[in-house]
């Protein structure tokens, strides 16, 4: 396992070689949980395992795309970790429900305070039951609607009761940190968050603030503020460009910008190589 780790450390920390993780394999899955069914994508290392493993929870626009397709993001980041030995799993909170996507509605059926972090732990359970998994080391990982859903789900109200091994850590891409930081946000585990200083879209002061707050309940969590990064830093190869009509935006305006820092992309390959392997 020990070695395992180390070779997750390296390769994520390598954008040489995580160039090459484009061929990592992935398959569509149904996730069943009691009276709860949702369809996923799997990312799942070559071998026999144990691996460590991910929940990774998409964003506002969805899992898949227009084709049909698995988000170009999300496959990125599901190939590089596969590649690494580290089984990713999308749950999709949208599809099953009959819905797309909601970045432009402001009463949203699918709320990151409950059905997402219900998403969440169903399929942690369903991961949890996989012969091929590491019990002691499934993370949660989400991007903006699905990272303020992840930090949702790292609180200490929000401890599974289920028996089974509680998530290892979490990683929160550019989360909107405001009703979390008017909840007095803590984390049980430990927390990275990594944000874009010029992100309109859910602003850094807000999660700088709900950190800052939450020390004096938990020094669970940490941030990294990029500057000049907007929103979705991390998507390969994407200029940035201003999305207009959003239901939510840090001025209010329903505009906010997106798309590729490529050295605050590169440096977050490399913290959430290290932070896995904690």
């Amino acid at each position: 396992m020990r070695i395992r780790i180390m070779r997750l450390a390296a390769v994520l920390m390598s954008l040489a070689m995580a160039i090459a993780c484009q061929a990592a394999a992935s398959e569509s899955v149904e996730i069943t949980d009691g009276g709860t069914t949702l369809t996923g994508i799997l990312f799942k290392p070559q071998g026999p395992g144990p691996f460590p493993g991910v929940i990774a929870l998409h964003g506002c626009g969805g899992l898949m795309n227009r084709e049909g397709r698995i988000v170009r993001r999300f496959e990125d980041w599901g190939n590089r970790l596969a590649a690494a030995g580290v089984s990713v799993l999308f749950p999709d909170s949208f599809t099953a429900r009959g819905e797309s996507t909601q970045c432009r509605l402001r009463e949203r059926n699918v709320r990151t305070t409950r059905e997402r972090v219900s998403d969440a732990q169903v399929a942690r359970r369903w991961l949890l039951k996989q012969e091929w998994i590491a019990k002691d080391r499934v993370s949660l990982i989400g991007w903006a609607n699905g990272a303020s859903a992840s930090l949702w789900a790292a609180r200490p109200q929000a401890v599974p009761r289920d028996g089974l091994p509680d998530f290892r850590s979490v990683i929160a891409f550019y989360p909107g940190c405001i009703r979390l930081s008017q909840a007095a946000w803590s984390a049980r585990i430990p927390t990275m968050i990594l944000i874009g200083r010029a992100d309109d879209w859910t602003p850094a002061a807000a999660c700088e603030q709900m950190v800052a707050g939450a020390k004096g309940r938990s020094a669970r969590a940490s941030i990294v503020v990029y500057p000049g990064a907007y929103h979705e830093f991390d998507r390969p190869d994407y200029p940035v460009r201003q999305l207009s009509g959003l239901a939510f935006s840090a001025d209010g305006t329903g505009r906010a910008h997106v798309g590729t820092n490529p050295a605050a992309r590169e440096d977050a390959i490399r913290r959430v190589g290290q932070f896995l392997a904690r």
